[in-house]
């Protein structure tokens, strides 16, 4: 059996950026404890022909990254958060997505805001987003604000605890879809 290919999507329109950071440390614990290949893509890597109003018109590099979002055995999902909601164009990528693509697909939210104020984003607009796509969201999410992913520094033990957390959650979807497709 091949290993599964997770997929971390960021909506930052600019790198470095924080929600990447926290993607990328999930994508690195993930790694950690199970054999499984990660890639990041961002929204940044669809450039412009991201605006595209249908799946027909969007240029090759915007369609790179729609297609790598589909193909995922599991997501984990970076978002950056911007008054009280995530971006417009990060829902953009999702409503070019094909609905039954990400159905029983494991899923680990995250998301990076400027205060605690803007926590709820998770639970009140990823999650349903998802749910949607009828996709297996796992029950830990992380949010972190600006000031606790600090360049250079290690997270917080909380944030840490999290990532442990959502990964093994995360692990035993993707084991119980790879067992049920076996």
């Amino acid at each position: 059996m091949t290993k599964p290919r997770i997929v971390g999507f960021c909506g930052n329109t600019s790198r470095p950026s924080k929600a990447r950071a926290l993607v990328e440390a999930v994508g690195a614990e993930l790694s950690a404890r199970h054999p499984l290949t990660f890639e990041v893509v961002d929204l940044v890597d669809a450039g412009s022909g991201i605006a595209a109003f249908s799946r027909t018109t969007l240029d090759d590099n915007a369609r790179i990254v729609i297609e790598a979002i589909e193909r995922a055995d599991g997501l984990v999902i970076g978002c950056p958060v911007f008054q009280g909601s995530y971006p417009g164009l990060f829902k953009h990528v999702f409503d070019l997505i094909e609905p039954s693509t990400l159905r029983n697909r494991p899923v680990v939210l995250t998301a990076v805001g400027g205060g605690l104020r803007h926590s709820l984003v998770v639970e009140h607009q990823l999650r349903p987003l998802f749910g949607f796509f009828e996709a297996c969201t796992v029950s830990t999410a992380i949010y972190a604000s600006r000031g606790e992913l600090a360049p250079g520094e290690a997270l917080a033990p909380m944030i840490t605890a999290r990532i442990a957390n959502a990964a093994e959650q995360f692990a035993a979807l993707l084991r119980g879809r790879r067992a049920d497709a076996a």
